[in-house]
């Protein structure tokens, strides 16, 4: 077997020292215009963690010091679960925690690497990445518009190499199909992983990195999947894929094969030569058996050497270390100064990730059905129960105060569905930044801006145009827009907070109970539950995070005071009720509730709103920024 290794390790001196420009492979001839990527010596490490509290527990090592060379074509990592390919796949793509990364050296066409190989190189992740309310075509075109730099293409190269890639997928068809939702019927498994290559593709990169591409797929789909990837690799790129067991029919189209066990590389060549390989350390496959089934049934030890080897353990794995690491060598060497032709992924533009945002809001149309319907049902019900409140003390003062109250219960409340904005893409964003769709600033501030309009500032116009004439507030226009501005301003408040923590938590379980508890909080010690002035003082700070007390104080002012005036019962029409209640003025009962009347107390209110949203806004997206890109 080692004589057998060495002709290896010889013949390809042979062929570096010829220069060869094409690799054949079987009756097939293709351009090697793919990079060739080697890594040596490659620790890689995760710390555990024990205990509820999460403490630090013992190192556990993933990847145990290898090396190996994957060259232009079809390069499969294959091995039981917990193997390590996947791990390996990540290493080497630049998409694990470098902190765990020991030591070890990635190098394409003979020149090391750092992280930027993930924006220069393609990554298709396991479970399809799509926004489902876009079609094909338009998964596609947004990924061209992000990606491809416009001084040098125009809208027409871009959509003419979407149409290239629609046509070499095969999804001419179904290009006009929406991939699906939950409410959305979409395209089918293999389709849907068929846009996921092609969404990677558009900037035409030649290091191609996919991780279990047939995974959940139909034997047929699988097949069709690992047979676009070999007419890909023979089109010049270098497509580098880990994949647990296949069928023969794949197997088959395999150029290299990496075989791994428990953080070791068992084999690592041509797939053609693993049975040769295999049958020299006496492991002898039986009629009609599937070669990558008894490959994983030797790897695990179900299947039995007619050699007797040493009873220190497998040593096929040191001897084919050592091989590799001799190849890695020659390649290191003989490698020529060509770097990976790929092109760097260029500057995001926020206008179409608005555009992506946009068009998702407007075809997801059953949650903001759901969200006007209730706006309409809540502002009709306010103003049902609070119709025309009347103008006499002490009840004016009463409903007023108990319609503001329920007003900002209902705007803040309405808004917990915010809290999944973040939590329901978080893949999609993790996955897309990670590429170098754009930046975090630019996600961010798409979101934002295409969810604060449609679902936050217009319903909250219709909510206060209908429940303020109903309850018979101040008629003056400037009075109406004063109370608009106070609901929206509140609204805003409570869907930053809501952001705020849905940038925080990626569990939706854990947002919805971490958002409820501030509600609550701001709502006891908003000032109208408990009067603060009189009892837990100790407590009394938390007034000052409280939306509900900006919101009713600012309520409440323009509901009790003309804008420039003082004086409650200058608009209310004195009754005897009044002349025997305790509050004679409207300026008595604002000082009783802690509120400043005076011209400036009105504002300071919408300010503190204002403050309140800026700063979880802020919190929001630096929590985004924390978000882990690493596996």
């Amino acid at each position: 077997w080692l004589q057998s290794s060495l002709s290896v390790v010889r013949s390809l001196c042979v062929r570096m020292s010829n220069k060869e420009k094409s690799v054949h492979v079987g009756e097939e001839c293709f351009q090697q215009h793919g990079p060739t990527l080697m890594f040596s010596n490659i620790k890689y490490c995760i710390q555990e963690r024990v205990g509820l509290l999460c403490k630090k527990g013992p190192e556990k090592v993933i990847l145990k010091d290898i090396s190996g060379i994957l060259k232009p074509g079809m390069n499969a990592i294959m091995g039981p679960t917990g193997s390590g390919k996947t791990s390996l796949l990540d290493v080497i793509a630049g998409r694990k925690d470098p902190a765990g990364l020991r030591h070890g050296t990635v190098f394409v066409d003979g020149r090391p690497v750092t992280n930027d190989l993930r924006l220069t190189s393609a990554y298709v992740v396991q479970d399809d990445v799509l926004m489902g309310t876009l079609s094909v075509r338009e998964n596609l075109l947004f990924s061209a518009n992000l990606r491809l730099d416009p001084k040098n293409h125009s809208s027409a190269d871009k959509q003419s190499r979407v149409e290239n890639i629609l046509e070499e997928l095969g999804l001419t068809e179904c290009a006009n199909t929406k991939i699906g939702t939950d409410f959305i019927r979409g395209v089918s498994g293999g389709e849907r992983k068929r846009c996921s290559i092609g969404m990677e593709l558009i900037t035409a990169p030649s290091l191609l990195f996919l991780d279990e591409p047939t995974t959940g797929l139909d034997a047929y789909t699988a097949n069709c999947i690992i047979s676009l990837l070999h007419k890909l690799s023979r089109n010049g790129k270098t497509v580098i894929f880990s994949i647990h067991q296949p069928r023969y029919s794949i197997f088959e189209q395999f150029d290299q094969l990496t075989l791994m066990h428990k953080g070791d590389v068992v084999y690592a060549g041509k797939a053609d030569k693993a049975l040769e390989y295999f049958s020299l350390l006496g492991y002898q496959i039986k009629a009609f058996n599937n070669p990558a089934d008894f490959f994983l049934d030797i790897i695990n030890g179900e299947a039995e050497s007619t050699l007797e080897l040493p009873a220190t353990g497998k040593p096929h794995e040191t001897l084919i270390t050592i091989v590799v690491c001799v190849l890695v060598l020659l390649e290191l060497i003989c490698a020529t100064d060509a770097y990976t032709n790929v092109t760097r992924v260029p500057g995001p533009r926020r206008r179409e990730s608005e555009r992506e945002a946009v068009l998702n809001l407007l075809r997801t149309p059953q949650t903001s059905y759901a969200q006007w319907a209730l706006t309409v049902f809540f502002a009709l019900l306010v103003g049902l129960i609070y119709y025309q409140i009347p103008l006499t003390l002490p009840e004016g003062l009463q409903n007023r105060s108990g319609a503001f109250f329920f007003l900002v219960i209902n705007v803040v409340f309405s808004n917990l569905g915010a809290v999944e904005l973040f939590i329901k893409e978080r893949s999609v964003f993790i996955h897309e930044n990670a590429n170098g769709y754009y930046r975090t600033s630019v996600y961010f501030l798409s979101k934002i801006g295409a969810d604060l309009l449609p679902n936050r500032i217009v319903p909250n116009i219709f909510f206060s145009a209908i429940s303020y004439y109903m309850m018979g507030l101040k008629p003056a226009f400037l009075s109406f827009l004063c109370f608009t501005l106070t609901m929206t301003l509140t609204s805003i408040g409570a869907v930053s907070v809501a952001f705020m923590v849905s940038a925080t938590v990626n569990s939706l379980a854990m947002a919805n109970l971490l958002v409820a508890l501030p509600f609550v909080i701001m709502m006891v010690f908003g000032g109208f539950l408990v009067n603060l002035n009189n009892m837990l003082s100790w407590l009394s700070w938390l007034e000052w995070i409280s939306i509900f007390k900006y919101g009713m104080n600012a309520g409440e002012y323009n509901s009790f005071e003309m804008l420039f005036s003082y004086l409650l019962n200058l608009y209310f029409i004195p009754t005897l009720t009044q002349i025997l209640w305790e509050t004679k003025s409207g300026e008595m009962f604002l000082q009783g509730q802690g509120i400043d009347y005076s011209r400036w107390g009105f504002w300071q209110n919408q300010v503190a709103l204002i403050g309140i949203s800026s700063v979880c806004l802020v919190v929001a997206y630096i929590q985004l920024r924390r978000i882990k890109r690493w596996k």
